[in-house]
């Protein structure tokens, strides 16, 4: 059977665009890899021989818009019904220095292959469905065996992320005991890490703490000593671990949240955290005491005052800490707290300006007052009992 029948009909047909104008180009990658074991396709890489210049010429004349997306090392993105294709020239590198690399352009494909970091990325599909594996891959990606091209030191030294990397693929793809070369090379290299932009870091370990078997590659990096370079603000696995056994879903940072043992401000400045997810790690820092059994007033004022994804994370933080007989009433709590309304404080400031009171601090006093009293009552009250309330106690407060 050609490999290529595999592809999704709308992916054969701008494929064979593509390959209308770059006939000598070869699928590459992972989205080789992942048609051998009949896994998901995401992206679809392409390897050709004519240099971007070139490549976003001959798209031009084909009608079809290429992006200099990472022109520097030579790819371009072609984009065909709206389907996006990366194509890369085919290259070697002339100088690494574990962050970065200079590369030039070749004609040699098995020197493209040399520079890539696994063997099983280092498989390329011609038009016609022909494998071309120069580094045994195809053998490696059948006996689930993650092995660097050449020698791990030479690939790890050339750029450290691929210590990162190698836990991320071995979690997919490894079925044998952790390659030897690898860890030696990973142990080695592993302060290195230190060494590269945060951003990059967290964009590894965010797949891989989300990702496949995540309890059990976290344990070899904790054997490894990279998890003491990544975390200097301390970490605990038993919580991670409970929180995977328990089906958390795949979400980054509460996952994070039971794995860091240093302040969430601290960690969001370690790994640069976008702010929306430095303030939900933050929201998740301090445990609100939840009680799987808590009555449906609870939950509505609970909904009050945090958002459902805070909820739900506590939720997971505060299940990890209780026998496992009490996981289907968490199971069921969160159910309860997504099912329930979210009330909305029927008070608002321009209530209170025909009250008489003006715009200011004082304002924001007398309706934090009556918004807690709200809240202790069950947020049943409405807006007319709400005023009824400012006129006995805060209006009378502020005379």
């Amino acid at each position: 059977m050609n490999i290529l029948d595999k592809l999704p009909d709308q992916s054969k047909k701008n494929l064979k665009k593509l390959w209308d104008i770059f006939p000598d180009a070869r699928l590459v990658g992972g989205v080789v890899r992942d048609l051998l074991v009949q896994k998901p396709i995401s992206d679809i890489d392409i390897a050709a021989m004519d240099p971007p210049d070139r490549i976003i010429e001959k798209l031009s004349r084909a009608g079809i818009k290429g992006i200099p997306t990472g022109i520097e090392h030579g790819t371009v993105t072609a984009i065909i019904n709206h389907h996006s294709y990366e194509i890369t020239t085919l290259r070697k590198d002339i100088k690494t220095d574990g962050r970065h690399a200079k590369v030039v352009w070749t004609q040699d494909w098995r020197e493209d292959a040399a520079r890539r970091d696994f063997t099983i990325n280092a498989l390329y599909c011609d038009k016609n469905g022909k494998l071309w594996d120069y580094f045994h891959g195809q053998e490696d990606l059948s006996l689930g065996h993650v092995r660097f091209v050449g020698t791990a030191h030479e690939r790890i030294a050339e750029d450290f992320l691929r210590i990162l990397r190698y836990f991320r693929f071995y979690a997919r793809y490894g079925k044998t005991q952790p390659d030897l070369d690898a860890v030696n090379a990973i142990q080695f290299y592993a302060t290195q890490l230190d060494t590269l932009s945060a951003e990059r870091v967290w964009s590894e370990l965010r797949k891989i703490i989300t990702g496949p078997r995540a309890g059990d590659v976290l344990n070899l990096m904790d054997r490894y000593g990279v998890l003491t370079v990544l975390m200097p603000f301390g970490y605990r696995l038993d919580p991670f671990l409970k929180l995977i056994a328990a089906g958390v879903p795949d979400n980054a940072i509460i996952r994070l949240s039971a794995l860091i043992k240093g302040s969430a401000t601290l960690v969001a400045k370690k790994f640069k955290l976008s702010n929306k997810d430095a303030k939900f790690l933050s929201r998740l820092e301090k445990p609100l005491s939840l009680k799987a059994d808590a009555s449906d007033k609870r939950l509505v004022q609970l909904k009050a005052l945090y958002s459902l994804d805070v909820l739900i994370g506590q939720s997971w933080l505060e299940q990890i800490k209780h026998q496992d007989d009490d996981f289907i009433l968490w199971d069921k709590w969160r159910k309860r707290v997504i099912d329930i309304p979210t009330p909305v404080f029927p008070v608002k400031g321009k209530d209170l300006i025909e009250l008489g009171v003006e715009k200011g601090p004082i304002m924001g006093k007398i309706l934090e007052s009556v918004k807690i009293w709200w809240i202790d009552g069950g947020c049943y009250a409405s807006a007319l009992d709400c005023i009824e309330w400012l006129k006995r106690h805060s209006l009378k407060n502020t005379d």
